[in-house]
């Protein structure tokens, strides 16, 4: 898997700015991603050494949708809680 398609985005949440004082940060990932290529994509594109990785998936929702108010499923996220030994993401801004 090319480093492009395994990291989607960070999370940009309340629970992920407070747990990046921790230097722990979460990142939306490929579903068919796993931690070696998640360790990998990291280091090479902000160099720095990873620690540890913890993956969850979060299940999509249903909802109605339509005139008829068919039922449609969202996709599901995987999500990586990515912990750093050395060096620094900077995601968000500093004030």
């Amino acid at each position: 898997m090319k480093i492009d398609e395994v990291l989607i985005k960070p999370m940009l949440t309340e629970k992920g700015t407070n747990q990046a004082n921790n230097k722990v940060y979460m990142f939306e990932v490929n579903i068919k991603s796993n931690k070696y290529n998640i360790k990998e994509a990291l280091e090479k594109l902000y160099k720095v050494k990873v620690k540890q990785i913890k993956v969850m998936i979060r299940k999509g929702k249903e909802r109605k949708v339509g005139k008829k108010m068919a039922i449609k499923k969202s996709a599901d996220k995987k999500i990586a809680f990515v912990n750093i030994s050395e060096g620094k993401i900077d995601l968000f801004p500093t004030v």
